[in-house]
């Protein structure tokens, strides 16, 4: 009877290990969840990018659907996404609001200053409100109801298939 065990276990474990791999096949890597999703948004108050206009504050997300893009002048993903987010604007769809993040405000002044502003508002964020908000790093969006809850959280660039095919149908949804 021992015999048999010491047979049979290594092939059940070996068949755990294959199940288990195969699985992984089918789970997207890019998808990372995120606990706030159907919680209300972080409580954010921001300081301004440039003192020409305010910062951002917890009463700017609420009473419409919007849009909040972290972003930084030193994120190369970041440059790629930018001009999918100046279309967006473009298209006057929904308020974008810019947070830029661990970034010194001159440099992200700048940034904005050459390729444009596709934010209705931008933040400076200088300490922890990437944390509360579950950032894992830049550039990530997420989607905002009219409640102040966080509804979707996108992680990494944001593409014109993106916008097209995720974030304007969601933001329709919720602006119903």
């Amino acid at each position: 009877m021992m015999r048999r065990w010491l047979f049979i276990l290594p092939v059940l474990v070996f068949v755990v290990l294959v199940v288990g791999f195969y699985e992984e096949l089918y789970t997207d890597t890019l998808v990372l969840p995120s606990p706030l999703i159907d919680q209300p948004a972080p409580a954010t108050v921001l300081p301004p990018l440039d003192d020409k206009q305010p910062g951002i504050g917890a009463a700017d997300l609420k009473g419409h659907v919007s849009l909040i893009n972290f972003f930084a002048s030193w994120c190369v993903p970041c440059r790629e996404e930018h001009p999918v987010l100046n279309e967006l604007a473009k298209a006057k769809k929904v308020p974008i609001y810019g947070v830029d993040y661990k970034d010194k405000k001159e440099a992200g002044a700048a940034w904005i200053a050459s390729l444009g502003n596709p934010y209705t508002l931008i933040g400076a964020d200088t300490g922890r409100v990437g944390l509360d908000w579950g950032v894992y790093g830049v550039p990530e969006t997420f989607i905002v109801d009219a409640t102040g809850r966080i509804r979707y959280k996108h992680v990494g660039p944001l593409t014109t298939d993106d916008i097209q095919h995720t974030i304007l149908p969601l933001v329709a949804k919720l602006q119903r």
